[in-house]
């Protein structure tokens, strides 16, 4: 039996969730029915502005957090949190300076210096701020760098922090509160840019503000392999020490290192997915936010993400079920088909699939079926983004292709799904940039991460990190829920 909840903390319901009726809740990540006895239904009024007080409100608010349906509110610490700081760092001084400046003197921090060439300069910014220096002879990778500090470290937590991070005020400690759940592993804030894009003149910042490669949004989650937040990155990461004692590539002996260090890229979602796997939870709390230097040339930028995209097959080789680059429900996926082939009879039929299967699904779970046209309708609009951003990263020389030879009607389609993801973002995130402008960066990020998964793809020998999954409910129903 799942521990419950812990006393003294709350729950906040996820935008998403609904309240059908005094028995009936809908929502999660895949969006499921919870149904409450009368037990249940009592330890749900409890939950509503109060924290966890008995053990059915607990039992509850597990559920209901697991199920992605309402987020912990954890209560504020007693004391100072026992924590280590490890700052993993290779050349970058002026940055390394900059964090540790950021990080202050609250906690111990150990600056492990990955092989620099001036190992000199990082030693004097350690020396400075009074941080353990730990050098590596040689670079061995992110990875290696953090094993080298955890092994340095006896506290109950340990914090991670890449050099170019800026980690100013108490985002130690409102992480750590989350630890009072003895099932939490991992709690990570949410990345944002260093730099301001309404005063500075760089496009590329401006993007970043919007597009961040590491910000995975305002919304908070319990971090799911194919979920909505499927990982955080360890550039900001603290992380109960006894789960890392348990980490390693395999299935998760003691004593072995956290991170593997054959992986250069990618190492951070690979630890989460086996935390995930062996039963920890993995919180993501956007209300806490580290800034971080991102690229400031389009260069540096492009680079990076084609190297993050050389990390999808070897982390599908690891965790085949959690390298997921599109869902595809049948319906949704029979109309953009038609749309693509401008046949307004399979666009209906696909429109008629998916209000059927999600009329099945409200039946199933005896759910009122109000607005089966605009969920039909809200099905095929993310599913032709969802397409639109998989064609973009791993087709883009055949749409460019296609666009140059095909007739005008159906050059007009193709360039509404080759343009409908930066669209989307568009008028979703407001960028300071010119829309032009923005569409054209965010065409060139996807087509560079997905030219770095084809060449993971090339070396690892799979297609695994390219292969659609197929999703035919729509709708789980269950009695999970049940006091």
């Amino acid at each position: 039996m799942i521990a419950p909840l812990p006393e003294g903390f709350g729950i906040a319901a996820d935008p998403d969730t609904k309240a059908v009726d005094e028995h009936t809740l809908y929502g999660g990540a895949p969006a499921r029915v919870m149904r409450l006895s009368a037990a249940g239904r009592a330890a749900w009024q409890e939950l509503q502005g109060a924290p966890v007080a008995t053990p059915a409100a607990g039992a509850l608010a597990r559920r209901l957090t697991d199920a992605g349906m309402a987020h912990p509110r954890p209560p504020r610490l007693h004391g100072a949190p026992d924590v280590t700081v490890v700052v993993p760092a290779r050349e970058r001084a002026e940055m390394l300076d900059a964090c540790l400046g950021a990080l202050g003197d609250r906690f111990p921090v150990v600056v492990v210096d990955d092989g620099s060439a001036r190992p000199e300069t990082i030693a004097a910014v350690a020396e400075h701020h009074g941080a353990r220096l730990v050098r590596r002879s040689s670079s061995g990778g992110p990875a290696a760098a953090r094993n080298r500090g955890v092994a340095e470290v006896r506290s109950e937590l340990v914090a991670f922090v890449d050099s170019d991070c800026v980690p100013a005020g108490d985002w130690i400690e409102r992480l750590a509160c989350h630890f009072a759940d003895p099932l939490v592993a991992a709690v990570a804030p949410r990345i944002v840019p260093a730099d301001s894009p309404r005063t500075s003149r760089r496009s590329v910042e401006a993007y970043s503000a919007v597009n961040g490669s590491l910000d995975l949004g305002a919304r908070a989650a319990r971090v799911v392999p194919a979920s909505r937040v499927p990982y955080v990155p360890a550039a900001a990461l603290v992380v109960r020490r006894a789960a890392l004692a348990a980490a390693s590539s395999g299935a998760l002996p003691a004593g072995a290192e956290a991170f593997d260090t054959s992986l250069r890229y990618g190492e951070d979602v690979d630890l989460v997915w086996r935390l995930h796997e062996a039963g920890w939870r993995i919180r993501y709390d956007p209300a806490v936010r580290v800034a971080h230097h991102e690229p400031r040339t389009w260069r540096e930028l492009l680079v990076r993400r084609f190297r993050y995209g050389t990390s999808a097959a070897p982390l599908a080789r690891r965790h085949p079920e959690a390298t997921v680059p599109l869902v595809l429900q049948p319906g949704p996926a029979l109309a953009v088909v038609g749309l693509l082939g401008r046949r307004t009879a399979l666009v209906g039929s696909g429109v008629a699939v998916s209000a059927l299967a999600l009329a099945s699904g409200l039946r199933r779970a005896r759910l009122p079926q109000e607005g089966l046209l605009r969920g039909a309708g809200r099905s095929l609009y993310q599913t032709w983004l969802g397409v639109g951003r998989y064609a973009d990263q791993f087709a883009a020389p055949a749409l460019l292709a296609a666009l140059i030879v095909a007739r005008r009607g159906t050059r007009l389609v193709l360039a509404a799904l080759v343009l409908g993801p930066a669209l989307d973002r568009l008028v979703t995130r407001r960028p300071a940039m010119d829309p032009v402008r923005f569409a054209l960066a965010q065409l060139a990020d996807s087509t560079a991460y997905g030219a770095g998964v084809w060449l993971g793809c090339a070396r690892e020998r799979t297609l695994r990190p390219l292969r659609p999954v197929v999703v035919w409910h729509p709708v789980r129903s269950g009695s999970s829920g049940k006091g």
